[in-house]
């Protein structure tokens, strides 16, 4: 990245792919963007920023670069990679750090104490706690193995109802056809792998709609 790159993103503001940080905080706090640009479509961290976009600047440059790299390594797991260069804006020190799209999903946040639990993606400017549906989607994308589905009475339920109503969520569709959540979650999981459903993310509840 140049200057002229990251003042771009400090113009266009958050987003999708951009977070601003006014201050390296909680190492926590930090892991949750990183494991939400990984698990989604990588972005950017940029410290010394406020919320409006105005330049405040880093306090210590060498501090906080290795909370960044604690939050990376000791919070997100699979550890988290991020490439750390430090920029001059109006004569403060500004952080960037970048993550890629990851490979190893689902990356999930270690609490504290040392537990791997929450697995965040990014819904717009915000960090989202993923759904069960989300993380099996994340767990077989690099799965290439070919996958065959019989679409019998349950799935033609399923689509004759969203021809009437549109969407549909987890619980509805075991209700609809009397079938376990687990079952259930299954069963949309891979029509949206093969291509005949869509994954709707809000972040209160995801939903499933017809491609």
């Amino acid at each position: 990245m140049n200057l002229e790159q990251l003042n771009n993103l400090i113009f266009e503001g958050e987003g999708l792919t951009v977070e601003f940080k006014r201050k390296v905080s909680s190492p926590e706090k930090i892991a949750r963007a990183m494991i939400a640009f990984a698990n989604t479509h990588g972005g950017v961290l940029i410290f010394g920023i406020d919320d409006d976009g105005s330049v405040v600047g880093v306090d210590s440059e060498k501090e906080e670069v290795d909370l960044i790299f604690q939050a990376a390594r000791q919070h997100c797991y699979p550890p988290i990679e991020p490439k750390i260069e430090i920029f001059e804006l109006n004569g403060k020190d500004v952080i960037v750090a970048t993550i890629e799209q990851s490979q190893d999903k689902p990356h999930r946040l270690v609490s504290s104490n040392g537990d791997a639990g929450k697995v965040f993606i990014r819904l717009g400017s915000q960090n989202v706690v993923a759904s069960e549906e989300m993380i099996k989607l994340m767990k077989l994308e690099n799965d290439n193995q070919p996958l065959r589905i019989m679409i019998g009475e349950k799935e033609r339920r399923l689509l004759n109802y969203l021809d009437n109503f549109k969407k549909i969520t987890v619980k509805e569709f075991s209700k609809l056809v009397k079938i376990s959540e687990d079952e259930a979650s299954d069963i949309l999981v891979n029509l949206v792998r093969v291509g005949i459903l869509k994954i709707n993310i809000t972040g209160g509840g995801d939903y499933f709609t017809l491609v």
